[in-house]
């Protein structure tokens, strides 16, 4: 929210007052309280007809701080507020010195100092991290005469901010206006389906603001020193996250908020979907699906887009009888081709749906403040919105659900949960609105997600969503929106993706070749590599199909060569899904968060790290030309493709063929792939391969899952001199290949227990 007239003046219609120095102060129950008010003051009759903040400060967690600002505490909380797993057993260090107070919560702290201007001085292990000083804690008034809370950062000199969501814009928000507001925007806008009130900074602290209400930011673009969070309440409650780096940070965020699960293995492969308003019917979608088995392109899931209800419907959870006769059959015939089937929804439910009166006449539905159904046209005629605070409602939308797991399905993509009301509306529970508009979106997901848990068992139970907030990143998987048809979009894409990384989520997915419109071959066959490289991969359209053979030969070649490379790293993607659900590290990294203390990564957004070990760098162009940087490290990345070496801490500039780009494997890393490229659920311990790259002297190890994720077996490397030993844990045999830069590559087949080699 801009409210400044450079720095000195306030835009007109706005009221400021600033939180000057320590009135009072008490420590009490683990927390501190401190009372600022807006002017010193130094004798009763300055106590008189004037404001003052009540800060409380206290420590949910280990090496998290939170901070809470308030005006007025006698608003009324309606509600719904993120779960936050706080721990009942932590207490923080609160200690008062004769200039200060301090405030220990694991390594991190905060020391507010008690002078003539506060200051909130925040470190990690005794390292300044971030500071608010004079001018920065306020109490705002809009022209409107709503109050604002607001805090403000000072942005350090080399200081960078990231995350807040999954952000089309540009990767390091520094000069950026952003709201926290979900909304159906495309990727071609600063608007967000994910809006995540978390930044990360290149100083390794993270900063919640652990509300689901607007909140509104200025990244350098009020004051260019400051970055600086308001929102539209009596409170302002934030959360300062401290750690060593940023996977340090998103470990205790997600701590916090919730890690994300881990996914079966059927879900990694690759996903097919008869697009959105193309015309399709059962023989259409069994052409697509045996057209992929018949030029051998493995195929995990394939999608029913709106149309599988009648159009004007949506939705009535019914299948559309003139086009799929025989559902039952139907979902058998695809299953039978071991295929899982998973079909579109949204909370919204069409005037004309079969279902609209019976929602209507028992209170399902988000409802006016007069009680009437709250409706539009937007999307379908007439459309009401369930209102998942009421537990009968829920009942009745999972009910459907359940019908539709019965007969076969087994995923939904769980669209829309952005538009919805926050002005004369009334939710069941009551609600703020303004709260739930937000909100809604979790309620939604994890809905969904115990209904096919229920029936389907919680090893397979996942999504396929578009919107999300904090929290939503224990009911995966997300994708990118609706994207355009061109390498701009593809760009703003990968961007989106680094940036809902930065804010708490494991996994993520995109539309490959774009939603809107037709690609071109080569968009195709470029956004494929990119799409097939990413945790989750979906071809997906909007009035074309996307099956491959429609964008020529190469284009079946190329998702089939890449299709069987991303199976055959199931073993490696599944360990890193691990480290996903364990630590909140996401599996498609930007580079700033796996090298922190290289310069060189900090701004770079067109190539990511796919798990620990694998640099990624997407062609963006139809000359297949890409720039990318190597991150300094001992040894040389190897291109698995190609085979060609590249030494750390330099650019390259390249030139690839249509079937290949740059994917280096890290030197001193070990990478488990498969026994099979052809299909996902299997014993990833039975024959698997070990790929040891540019070895160093010392230990390597990796895990291996079972194909939902659970740790079954693990290979450790240990090199000392040219002495290379192989130590397999629950691995009957495995092939073994080392890859060092200049020399062949050494490979060994059928392998049984312990082995020892000379390199």
């Amino acid at each position: 929210m801009k409210y400044l007239n450079g720095n000195w003046l306030v835009r007109d219609g706005y009221a400021i007052d600033y939180g000057q120095s320590i009135y009072d102060s008490k420590i009490k129950k683990n927390k501190l309280t401190l009372w600022i008010p807006f002017k010193e003051i130094t004798d009763p009759g300055m106590t008189l007809d004037d404001g003052m903040l009540t800060v409380e400060v206290s420590a949910p967690r280990k090496n998290i701080i939170n901070i809470k600002i308030i005006n007025y505490k006698g608003a009324v909380d309606h509600g719904p507020n993120f779960k936050l797993n706080k721990s009942a057993n932590f207490k923080p260090e609160i200690i008062e010195k004769k200039d200060r107070f301090i405030i220990k919560s694991g390594k991190t702290s905060l020391e507010i100092t008690k002078g003539k201007q506060v200051k909130f001085i925040y470190l990690y292990d005794n390292n300044f991290k971030a500071e608010v000083v004079d001018r920065s804690i306020a109490r705002i008034f809009d022209p409107h005469g709503q109050v604002h809370m607001s805090n403000s950062f000072v942005l350090q000199p080399g200081e960078k901010i990231y995350g807040l969501g999954e952000r089309f814009s540009n990767f390091v928000k520094n000069g950026q206006e952003v709201e926290i507001w979900n909304k159906d925007g495309g990727t071609e806008t600063t608007q967000s389906y994910k809006n995540i009130p978390l930044y990360l900074s290149n100083r390794n602290y993270g900063i919640l603001v652990d509300t689901p209400e607007k909140v509104s930011y200025e990244i350098a673009s009020q004051q260019v020193d400051r970055v600086e969070f308001s929102v539209p309440d009596q409170e302002l409650s934030f959360m300062f996250i401290g750690g060593e780096n940023n996977k340090e940070v998103l470990d205790h965020y997600t701590a916090l908020t919730g890690k994300p699960p881990l996914l079966p293995a059927w879900s990694y492969g690759l996903w097919l979907t008869t697009s959105f308003t193309t015309k399709y019917d059962e023989r259409t979608v069994m052409s697509f699906i045996n057209g992929m088995l018949e030029r051998n392109i493995p195929l995990s899931v394939f999608h029913f887009d709106c149309c599988w209800m009648k159009p004007t419907e949506w939705c009535n959870f019914e299948w559309d009888p003139d086009a799929f006769p025989d559902p039952e059959g139907l979902l058998k015939k695809i299953h039978d081709k071991g295929i899982k089937i998973c079909v579109w929804i949204n909370p919204y439910i069409a005037q004309k749906s079969r279902l609209f009166l019976e929602g209507m006449e028992k209170g399902y539905f988000i409802k006016k403040i007069n009680g009437d159904i709250w409706q539009w046209d937007k999307w379908q005629a007439g459309m009401a919105i369930v209102d998942f605070t009421n537990p009968s409602a829920v009942k009745w939308y999972q009910s459907y659900l359940k019908k539709l797991l019965y007969q076969g399905v087994d995923v939904f993509k769980t669209d829309f949960g952005e538009r919805i009301p926050s002005e004369n509306v009334k939710f069941f529970d009551g609600s703020d609105p303004e709260k739930m508009h937000n909100y809604y979106t979790l309620l939604y997901n994890k809905i969904v997600i115990e209904t096919i848990a229920e029936v389907k068992g919680e090893k397979e139970a996942l999504v396929f969503a578009r919107s999300a907030t904090v929290g939503s990143q224990c009911y995966p998987v997300h994708w990118g929106g609706d994207s355009s048809s061109n390498y701009s979009s593809m760009a703003e894409t990968l961007r989106s993706g680094l940036s809902f990384g930065m804010s708490g989520f494991g996994y993520w997915s995109h539309d490959i070749s774009g939603f809107e419109a037709s690609a071109t071959p080569d968009l195709y066959i470029r956004w494929t590599q990119f799409g097939l490289l990413t945790s989750h991969s979906r071809y997906h359209g909007s009035t074309t199909y996307k099956v491959p053979w429609l964008y020529g030969e190469e284009a079946v070649e190329n998702t089939k060569k890449f299709t069987n490379l991303k199976l055959r790293l199931l073993p490696y993607l599944m360990y890193m899904s691990l480290k996903a659900h364990l630590h909140g590290t996401p599996i498609l990294r930007p580079m700033i968060l796996e090298f922190p203390k290289d310069p060189g990564v900090e701004d770079l957004d067109m190539q990511y790290m796919l798990g620990d070990n694998l640099l990624v760098a997407p062609i963006f162009n139809d000359q297949g030309k890409v720039q990318f940087y190597v991150p300094e490290t001992h040894g040389r990345w190897i291109n698995i493709l190609t085979g060609e070496a590249y030494e750390g801490g330099k650019w390259y500039k390249k030139i690839f063929d249509e079937l290949s780009l740059p994917i280096l494997a890290r030197p001193n890393s070990v990478i488990v792939t498969g026994e099979f490229d052809d299909k996902t659920m299997y014993d990833f311990t039975n024959h698997p391969t070990i790929n040891i790259f540019e070895p160093e002297e010392g230990k390597l190890a990796s895990l291996i899952t079972d194909s939902y994720g659970k740790r079954i077996g693990k290979v450790k490397i240990i090199k000392q001199g040219n002495t290379l030993t192989i130590q397999p844990h629950n691995i009957q045999s495995f092939d073994l290949n080392i890859y060092i830069a200049k020399k062949k590559v050494e490979e060994y087949t059928d392998l049984v227990g312990e082995t020892k080699l000379t390199i």
